[in-house]
């Protein structure tokens, strides 16, 4: 499974090298004589560098309105901004757009003409952060890889929404207001390829239903979270990282293997209401614990697999990989207990 999640972070490595050394081919064959002919069609209120021909920088210009977007643009930055609305005019020639941010802005759904994002036929990033969204908007292009809306006043996802957005690999929902009932069965129908969904900071009491298959980072922090159901993570078979910080997880509402789980490398309950270590895997790397209920640990109850010094264990065999154990904030008192060093051979750091 590591090798499977590290060869997928290098293929992603290796794609953006390409990309980025072909964008700078570009860049390096540009004929300075051209350079006057960027600079006169570049709009008044935006930067044009030269030595960056697809890009057009508009931030923090105190904008309205969207300037009209010149032909050969890739690359648009827009945050920081006045701007309400979102019209097909300013992007009549701009059919070559791979990126857009428009975080920090005052865009509303009401504001978005109907259409105008769809038609985006290239673009392959949307920011849309701190702006004065109440539901996702659509229809959204179908080529997009990351949609970050992060931080808006979100509290509906229309039906099918992202059911044609097969090559979306990041999804980005926190701090909004999601409840339950936003979060249906079929909500994320269509995501085939998403490797990171971020619900953090909404306000959640359940596990949302139907996660991607293929989801690898799954961020939950800040919600009301109160029970995992019983193999919730069998749908969710490549999760590696899982974030359930700052909810309000206890003992009764863990299934007894809950987190026994292969593929979850990264494990974070750090303040829930704990009052034990639930049952781990013997893959798990890094377990934070910090700021429950904890008051003792025994590291013979919580070892994945059966440990005995007469054995030698620990030198042969599959040797639990946990490397990182936080338990600062919860009632236990040092030293570390030595039956927890037995069974974690490969720890670096314990904080307690």
């Amino acid at each position: 499974m590591i090798l499977k999640v590290y060869t997928s972070v290098l293929l992603l490595f290796l794609v953006n090298s390409v990309w980025t050394r072909t964008v700078r081919q570009v860049y390096d064959d540009l004929d300075p004589d051209h350079w006057s002919h960027y600079t006169s069609e570049c709009p008044q209120e935006c930067f044009c560098p030269p030595s960056f021909p697809n890009a057009l920088y508009c931030d923090n210009k105190g904008l309205k309105e969207i300037p009209p977007i010149p032909a050969r643009i890739w690359y648009l930055y827009l945050q920081n901004n006045q701007i309400e609305t979102l019209s097909e005019k300013p992007f009549v020639n701009a059919t070559h757009l791979r990126w857009i941010n428009l975080n920090k802005n005052k865009i509303t759904n009401s504001g978005i003409e109907s259409g105008v994002l769809s038609k985006l036929k290239r673009l392959l990033y949307l920011f849309l952060e701190d702006n004065e969204l109440e539901e996702v908007p659509a229809p959204l292009p179908v080529g997009l890889e990351q949609l970050r809306l992060a931080r808006n006043k979100i509290s509906r996802i229309p039906e099918g929404v992202f059911s044609h957005l097969e090559n979306l690999t990041m999804l980005d929902l926190h701090q909004n207001s999601l409840l339950d009932s936003a979060l249906q069965s079929d909500t994320f129908q269509g995501l085939s390829n998403l490797m990171q969904l971020n619900i953090a900071k909404n306000s959640l009491k359940k596990m949302p239903l139907s996660i991607p298959a293929n989801t690898l980072q799954l961020f939950l922090d800040n919600n009301s979270i109160e029970v995992i159901p019983e193999n919730y993570f069998s749908a969710i078979p490549k999760v590696t990282f899982l974030r359930l910080n700052y909810n309000k997880l206890s003992d009764d509402g863990i299934p007894p293997n809950g987190f026994n789980v292969s593929s979850i490398l990264d494990l974070q309950l750090s303040h829930n209401q704990l009052t034990k270590i639930p049952p781990i895997n013997a893959h798990l790397e890094h377990l934070h614990l910090d700021h429950n209920k904890i008051k003792s640990v025994n590291g013979t109850q919580i070892c994945p697999v059966s440990i005995t010094l007469e054995e030698g264990y620990g030198y042969h065999g599959n040797i639990p990989r946990l490397r990182y154990l936080r338990l600062d904030g919860n009632e236990i008192q040092p030293p570390i207990p030595l039956d927890i060093m037995i069974c974690f051979r490969l720890l670096q750091a314990v904080v307690i």
